[in-house]
C-alpha cells in the first residue's frame, strides 16, 4: 500500500530516475541538491501566486521576508 501523497511520489520517482541515470556512481551532497531543486519552483510559484507581494508569499511559505529576499537572492530570483 502506498502512504505517499502526490508530491511525496512524484519526488521518489524522480529520485528512482536519478539513481538509474546514475548507476554504479554513487551521488554527492544529494539532500542539499534535492532541496535546492525544489525550493527554487516553490518560491517562484508562491511570488506567483502572490502577485510579486513578498509578504504574501513570505506568510505562504511560513518564512520571514527576511528569509524569503536572502532565499531569493541565493536562487537568483530577485526582480
Amino acid at each position: 500500500m502506498n502512504d505517499l501523497n502526490p508530491l511525496e511520489q512524484c519526488v521518489r520517482d524522480n529520485l528512482e530516475r536519478y539513481f538509474a541515470d546514475l548507476g554504479d556512481s554513487e551521488p554527492d551532497n544529494m539532500l542539499a541538491m534535492v532541496i535546492s531543486c525544489v525550493e527554487r519552483p516553490v518560491l517562484q510559484v508562491a511570488l506567483e501566486r502572490a502577485n510579486g507581494n513578498q509578504s504574501k508569499a513570505a506568510d505562504m511559505l511560513g518564512i520571514t521576508r527576511s528569509t524569503l529576499r536572502k532565499k531569493l537572492q541565493a536562487h537568483n530570483l530577485q526582480p
